[in-house]
C-alpha cells in the first residue's frame, strides 16, 4: 500500500461530507504505540483532514529524499505551503502526495464553509523554532496536526505510521511537523462569506441611498468612526505550540433601517497573548448605525469554524429582534447564536465590550476581563 492510498480514500469521504456539511462522528485515535491505521476522527471537519494529512506525511518520509526537501524547506521558512511543496517536488513519494494535498485543501474549504477558488490552505511548519537544530542534526521527525487549545495532548505519527500522544504544554525533545491552516487567509475568506450571508439577509447593507441624495452632513463632509488606539488580550485562546491566533470582531447594533446589523472586523496582528498592539483602526463606523451605541464581540478562529454556518446562526437569531425606538445590546443575542458545540475549537470567545458610544474614549475592559482596549472618537472626512 502506498503511502497516499490511506488519505485518498479518507480524503474523497471527507469532501462529499463537508460540502453536504454532513457532521461525521469518530472516536479517538488510539493513544501510545497502536497504529493510526486502527484510529478514526470526524473526517468532515478540518482537525480530521488535518489528522488525515499528518499521517500520510509522515508515512511518505520514509522516503530519503522526499524527507530532505521537507527538511530544507521546514528549516528555512516558518511555514510552508503543502500544495505547492508537494506539487513542486521532484521526488517520488513528494509527487505522489500531490493531488490528496489539493483534495485535502478542498475538503478544508468545504468544512470551513468557504469557496473554492480560496486556494491552498493547508500548511506544515515546526512545532517550535528550537527545533530546527534537531532537525538538521538528522534527527527523525514526527508529524501531527495542529492541537486544539482544549486539548491536554495531541497525537504525532512517526513514518511507519505509529501514533505518540504528546503534551500540549511541553516542547517535545524531537522535531514535530504540525499540519495546520493559514488562519489569516481562512478568516479573510470567511468574513467576506458572513458578509455577503448578512447583506443577503438584509443585516449588513449600506447607508441608504436616499439619505445620501438628501446632502446629509455624513455624505458632504465625512464620518464619524471609533479608533482603537491600543489593544491587549490576556488569553488568546490558542495552545502556543500551534502558533499565533487569528482574532476578528463582530460589531452589532442596529443599522439606518431599524434592523440589526453586523459588521465584521479582521485584527490581523492581534496573534500574541500579553503583549500591547498599536493598530489605529476603525473599529466602529457610524455611519452604519441608527443609534449612537454598539457592542463588539472578540472571536478567535481555531481551526474548524464553518462560516456560512456562524453566519446562518447569527441570520436566524438577529432577525428575530426588532427595533424598540432605542438602543439595546446585541453582543449577548450574537453569543446565544453560536451553537454550544462550537465552542470547542471553533470560533473561540475571547471578550466583549458593551454600548461603546460615538463618544467613547479611553482605555475600557472587556465584559469577560480578558483584554482592555483603548478607543477614542475619529473623524473621516471626505475627499
Amino acid at each position: 500500500m502506498s503511502a497516499s492510498t490511506p488519505l485518498r480514500s479518507a480524503l474523497t469521504g471527507v469532501v462529499l461530507a463537508a460540502t453536504a456539511l454532513i457532521p461525521l462522528q469518530g472516536t479517538a485515535l488510539a493513544a501510545q504505540t497502536e497504529t493510526a491505521e486502527t484510529a478514526t476522527t470526524p473526517a468532515s471537519s478540518v482537525s480530521g483532514i488535518e489528522d488525515a494529512t499528518a499521517l500520510a506525511l509522515a508515512r511518505s518520509l520514509a522516503d530519503p529524499a522526499w524527507k530532505r526537501q521537507v527538511r530544507t524547506a521546514a528549516v528555512a521558512a516558518d511555514s510552508v505551503d503543502l500544495r505547492a511543496l508537494t506539487s513542486g517536488s521532484t521526488t517520488a513519494a513528494g509527487k505522489s502526495l500531490a493531488a490528496e494535498m489539493a483534495t485535502a485543501d478542498q475538503g478544508v474549504a468545504a468544512a470551513k464553509g468557504l469557496g473554492s477558488d480560496v486556494g491552498s490552505l493547508l500548511r506544515l511548519g515546526l512545532a517550535d523554532a528550537s527545533m530546527k537544530t534537531g532537525l538538521t542534526a538528522g534527527t527523525a521527525p514526527l508529524v501531527a496536526a495542529a492541537p486544539s487549545d482544549d486539548a491536554a495532548t495531541f497525537t504525532a505519527y512517526d513514518s511507519r505510521g505509529t501514533a505518540h500522544e504528546l503534551a500540549v504544554g511541553t516542547v517535545p525533545d524531537r522535531p514535530v511537523y504540525l499540519v495546520d491552516i493559514d488562519g489569516a487567509k481562512a478568516v479573510t475568506a470567511g468574513l467576506k462569506v458572513v458578509n455577503e450571508v448578512l447583506e443577503s439577509e438584509g443585516l449588513d447593507v449600506p447607508v441608504p441611498a436616499a439619505e445620501v441624495r438628501a446632502g446629509a452632513p455624513l455624505a458632504a463632509t465625512g464620518i464619524d468612526t471609533t479608533l482603537i488606539n491600543s489593544v491587549r488580550i490576556s488569553d488568546v485562546k490558542e495552545p502556543g505550540i500551534k502558533g499565533d491566533a487569528e482574532i476578528f470582531t463582530l460589531v452589532t447594533g442596529f443599522g439606518k433601517d431599524g434592523k440589526p446589523r453586523v459588521d465584521t472586523v479582521e485584527m490581523p496582528y492581534l496573534n500574541k497573548a500579553a503583549t500591547t498592539y498599536y493598530p489605529n483602526q476603525v473599529l466602529v463606523n457610524w455611519s452604519n448605525y441608527k443609534y449612537s451605541m454598539a457592542d463588539a464581540v472578540m472571536m478567535e478562529d481555531d481551526g474548524d469554524t464553518n462560516y456560512q454556518a456562524l453566519a446562518k446562526a447569527i441570520v436566524s437569531v438577529l432577525l428575530t429582534i426588532t427595533d424598540q425606538g432605542a438602543y439595546i445590546p446585541l453582543a449577548d443575542a450574537l453569543l446565544d447564536a453560536v451553537p454550544t458545540s462550537w465552542w470547542t475549537d471553533d470560533p473561540d470567545y475571547v471578550d466583549s465590550w458593551y454600548t461603546l458610544a460615538k463618544t467613547t474614549s479611553g482605555t475600557r475592559n472587556g465584559a469577560a476581563a480578558n483584554g482592555w482596549m483603548n478607543v477614542s472618537p475619529y473623524y473621516v472626512p471626505a475627499l
